[in-house]
């Protein structure tokens, strides 16, 4: 008898990571959004270096470390000692949202240098959590005195003062000023493993529409249905990259899922034009 083994392209591989919220690996599905980009890329090999880390880290701490202990002892580590910190020269490099490339080159955006951060944090037992904070990603480290919100893009802890500070361009933008504003803590809620990955996800899709990089946004966006798959939002903007790509039955299929099943959405009968005229174009 013969037995054959197919091995899972990267697309079925981080379907099947994100399949269930019951433990969602992370680190993990956050690694492999990379598998794009680096076909030949070994995941594990990942997840292994960011164990090294994790064991260097331990043994400059004792078992019976304080949690502000451990907390210190990681930041001094992480953006100090491995000198880990934004990209402010290339913010909009795709590299940034790649683990591996940050590993490499210790630079990255928030959200990427934050998954590696709670990696890290959680190992040493420290109760850490991402924050989807507006424009910003962040982190919250629960202690026996209270809570510390740190920007992971420079290690630096922020009090309240300055978190409303960075909030308050995005309330004016949006209205929640006055009667409408809202309290700090309700933007200071932990963000899903799902959450997160969507978030990473949606920075690469942004950086690779502003360059015309339909092909690169058209992987992006496979991943982004396989982990949301009733946001039709994500079925029309594959639609319209596969329309620019030059894939018309492709473009059709995933905007007519859009028109079905987003039926209030203000661009409804623009989408149904595009429809219509890549119809026709398909028709000759």
């Amino acid at each position: 008898m013969t037995f054959t083994f197919q091995v899972p392209t990267a697309l079925e591989y981080f379907e099947s990571l994100v399949r269930s919220d019951d433990h969602f690996p992370l680190l993990e599905a956050a690694a492999s959004l990379a598998q794009d980009e680096y076909p030949e890329l070994d995941v594990q090999q990942v997840l292994g270096d960011v164990d090294q880390l994790l064991a260097r880290l331990k043994r400059r701490l004792p078992a019976d470390a304080a949690p502000l202990a451990r907390l210190r002892a990681l930041n001094q580590f992480f953006f100090n000692d491995l000198n880990f910190g934004g990209n402010v020269n290339d913010y909009y490099d795709p590299d940034n949202s790649y683990l591996n490339a940050v590993l490499r080159t210790r630079r990255g955006i928030p959200i990427s240098l934050a998954v590696l951060w709670m990696e890290l944090a959680q190992g040493l037992g420290l109760q850490a959590r991402g924050i989807g904070f507006p424009g910003h990603f962040m982190l919250k480290v629960t202690l026996p005195k209270g809570q510390v919100v740190i920007d992971p893009f420079t290690g630096k802890s922020l009090s309240r003062e300055e978190l409303g500070e960075r909030l308050e361009p995005y309330k004016r933008s949006n209205g929640l000023v006055g009667d409408f504003d809202v309290p700090l803590g309700l933007y200071l809620q932990p963000a899903s493993s799902r959450e997160i990955i969507s978030r990473m996800l949606r920075n690469l899709k942004e950086v690779h529409r502003a360059q015309e990089d339909w092909q690169r946004a058209i992987a992006v966006q496979d991943r982004l249905i396989a982990l949301l798959p009733s946001a039709w939002g994500e079925y029309r903007d594959r639609g319209i990259a596969h329309a620019e790509q030059g894939n018309t039955t492709l473009a059709v299929r995933d905007l007519e899922v859009y028109l079905t099943n987003a039926e209030d959405a203000l661009d409804i009968d623009a989408i149904a034009e595009r429809v219509a005229a890549l119809r026709r174009t398909a028709n000759g």
